[in-house]
């Protein structure tokens, strides 16, 4: 209904579209390895079913990855930090933007230890009347490009350097061009996790996918008003 809204007010999904995904923390599980080993292979624990209210606030969908990032250290200026893997337990918020609007077009949920472009077919608007498709490395492949090449879709997604060897200067260069692109999608993460505080409190993929799906509704609400806004008579 809101995407009707939307197409009223003349914000169709317009040149190209942004994918990435994100993690969404969910509350820490203290479970032991034999717990994990089963929730693993989909088996519920020893002992939890006799414990019907430790069943009820243990989360079997949600998973834990690391998250890379670059730690601040006082460096000479313009030296980069050293990078870390942070752990994370949670779920993944998989997007869709349209580049002219910003709006969220399509979404999915997984585990957080799902990889980003598992999700990248489901996520992938072709409601959007723009060709273009910008991603990271996360979301180069063989079969990604051949999927979009079969759709008359344009890959923008960043190259990615061969193992031991460094990045062409012309991929690069092309890199370089797509991330100032690709960044507008970050701005919606950042608005989730920032203003919006995003974080899933719930337990389960089923209730999880609600709290994410309503974020991602309230964000578009948001940038609805900004975008009326603008268009506003003085």
């Amino acid at each position: 209904m809101f995407d009707a809204k939307l197409k009223e007010g003349g914000y169709l999904a317009m040149s190209g579209q942004i994918i990435d995904a994100t993690i969404v923390a969910a509350p820490r599980q203290r479970n032991d390895d034999d717990e994990k080993q089963a929730i693993r292979e989909g088996r519920i624990p020893d002992g939890w079913e006799e414990t019907p209210h430790k069943l009820a606030q243990k989360d079997r969908d949600a998973r834990w990855t690391l998250k890379r990032a670059r730690a601040k250290t006082p460096k000479a200026e313009g030296a980069k930090g050293v990078e870390i893997a942070i752990p994370i337990f949670g779920y993944k918020n998989h997007i869709s933007t349209d580049r002219r609007h910003g709006f969220i077009r399509r979404w999915a949920v997984s585990s957080a230890a799902e990889h980003d472009s598992r999700r990248f077919r489901e996520v992938l608007d072709s409601g959007n009347t723009g060709a273009d498709v910008w991603a990271d490395t996360a979301y180069r492949s063989r079969k990604n490009e051949e999927f979009m090449a079969k759709r008359g879709l344009r890959s923008k997604v960043h190259f990615r350097r061969a193992p031991g060897k460094p990045l062409s200067q012309a991929h690069a260069k092309a890199n370089a061009a797509r991330s100032k692109v690709r960044s507008a999608v970050e701005h919606v993460f950042a608005c989730q996790k920032g203003p919006m505080a995003l974080f899933v409190r719930t337990i389960g993929i089923a209730r999880a996918k609600t709290k994410i799906g309503m974020a991602n509704l309230v964000y578009n609400m948001r940038r609805l008003v900004w975008w009326d806004g603008r268009t506003a008579p003085a």
